[in-house]
């Protein structure tokens, strides 16, 4: 009877989750800005919803310091979850998928876990053989703040090569549908 009642309990959170994600925050995909015109043989620029502050230093799971600044240039895609979250581990096999195909083409997938601590993100991105870099956000209030308002997770942000934010999803989201944002930046 305890065990219907845990497993009653862990559903409901996670529904609740789910469901304060996508009614609270607002998913912008992303848009090219046909207005933004391009250099020659590059694409134009995202409809951007202002720019990325990439003036941060967090930790990964294994304690070395990874600088956002390190990626300007690429195209960033950051995942804000956490290991509790039902619909963010949905998300894993396709972000992995993603980065297996894209990271040779400009494409930076980073993983940032909002209250997990490195030992509990090592341990679980072995279980869930995750090959992107998985950064440690909790305590990083201030990183949530210039990325968000975040109202759930998980909340993926689109930034582009100029670095401007050019789309976020509040709420999961199918391989398919990151991919076509992606190949919109690339």
């Amino acid at each position: 009877m305890t065990t219907r009642w845990i497993i009653a309990a862990v559903a409901a959170v996670g529904a609740g989750v789910l469901a304060a994600s996508m009614m609270m925050g607002p998913s912008r995909p992303v848009a090219i800005d046909p207005d933004k015109l391009a250099k020659a043989g590059e694409k134009p620029g995202c409809k951007a919803e202002g720019t990325a502050n990439l003036d941060f230093t967090l930790k990964d799971m294994d304690g070395a310091k990874v600088r956002l600044a390190d990626y300007k240039g690429k195209v960033l895609l950051i995942n804000f979850w956490a290991t509790w979250c039902p619909p963010c581990k949905a998300e894993i096999p396709g972000i992995i998928e993603l980065h297996n195909q894209y990271k040779d083409k400009g494409l930076v997938i980073l993983g940032v876990s909002e209250d997990d601590d490195a030992p509990t993100l090592k341990t679980f991105a072995a279980e869930w053989k995750i090959n992107y870099p998985m950064l440690v956000g909790r305590d990083e209030d201030k990183l949530f703040d210039a990325y968000g308002p975040l109202y759930g997770i998980p909340t993926t942000v689109f930034v582009g090569r100029d670095g401007a934010i050019c789309g976020r999803h509040v709420g999961p989201a199918t391989k398919e549908e990151f991919e076509k944002e992606i190949k919109l930046l690339m």
